[in-house]
């Protein structure tokens, strides 16, 4: 008999629900609770998967912990969880229940675990991630400054915004150390930014949240990022086609390097005013650009081999 797991994750807490043995457990969500979790779920036999919720970052420990033990833990989205529960009639809505949930979704649609990010890509992926916080933070300072009227105010944002740009310059100066001194990630980041359009920080937000990059059908690789276009239809009806879900970084970072291969990369520059001629949206043309971006990128590490323009 096939044995699903699902994972309710909070702050301080894991709820475990094993399906179809209708057993319910709570542990800690720290490295003793976790560590419980991984000799309780390692004795279970003809376990099919372990589902848990992306969360952000609560869920980060569980999941490290399980693929280390060579457990099939697969990360979910919440939205594909809840719709699945919406289907099926589950309204009521604690964390039990959830982790029930979570493990019925799992042995109906069988998500299948992907290799986890290796301990230097998680530490890229968090330089990474601190990297736009600080952009963020430094945006905002930066327009306080520029509506502050003259005074004191105005001179303390200064301070702030001097010491962000040189907080950034040092993050950047350690993420350039880690990368470059890292043989595949010098690689990999020549090749990627090898295409027009590809600079540093798309080169190695790529990198950090990408890992799968180059092993990918183009399929996977636009579902993964939330490029892969879908439709709401009934019958004769055909709604809008939208894009969601996915790595959120990723994409963003995907956009900003269509704005610029629009205009400084032939291939995609031709493929974006193609079209827009044809009547396209500027957006939709943008997000179809995206996608041939991301699939291009994907075939240059897939094969070793740099851009090389038509």
């Amino acid at each position: 008999m096939e044995i699903t797991v699902g994972i309710d994750v909070s702050k301080a807490q894991l709820d475990v629900h094993v399906h179809p043995a209708g057993e319910s457990f709570a542990v800690g969500n720290d490295e003793v609770g976790v560590a419980e979790l991984v000799e309780r779920l390692g004795k279970l036999i003809d376990l099919l998967g372990i589902g848990i919720e992306a969360s952000g970052r609560y869920e980060r420990l569980a999941v490290m912990e399980l693929a280390a033990a060579g457990l099939p833990v697969v990360v979910l989205n919440p939205a594909q969880v809840r719709h699945y529960g919406q289907a099926i009639g589950q309204r009521a809505k604690t964390d039990p229940i959830d982790a029930r949930l979570i493990a019925l979704f799992v042995a109906a649609v069988r998500p299948q675990p992907r290799p986890m990010a290796d301990a230097q890509t998680q530490e890229l992926a968090a330089l990474m991630q601190r990297r736009r916080q600080l952009v963020g933070m430094l945006a905002t300072e930066k327009m306080r400054r520029q509506q502050a009227a003259p005074g004191a105010a105005r001179v303390s944002i200064a301070r702030s915004v001097s010491f962000l740009e040189d907080h950034l310059k040092d993050l950047d100066r350690h993420i350039d150390k880690t990368v470059r001194g890292t043989p595949v990630w010098r690689e990999r980041e020549d090749l990627l930014a090898s295409v027009p359009g590809i600079g540093k920080t798309i080169a190695r937000t790529l990198l950090a949240e990408l890992p799968e990059l180059g092993s990918l059908t183009p399929k996977q690789a636009a579902a993964l990022v939330g490029l892969a276009p879908y439709t709401r239809q009934s019958g004769k009806w055909r709604g809008k086609t939208f894009i969601g879900g996915g790595r959120t970084a990723v994409r963003s970072a995907l956009f900003m390097g269509a704005l610029v291969a629009a205009r400084y990369n032939p291939t995609l520059k031709a493929f974006r005013d193609r079209l827009v001629a044809s009547g396209k949206p500027k957006l939709v043309a943008l997000i179809a650009t995206a996608r041939k971006l991301l699939i291009i990128l994907n075939a240059i590490l897939r094969d070793a081999k740099p851009w090389r323009t038509a």
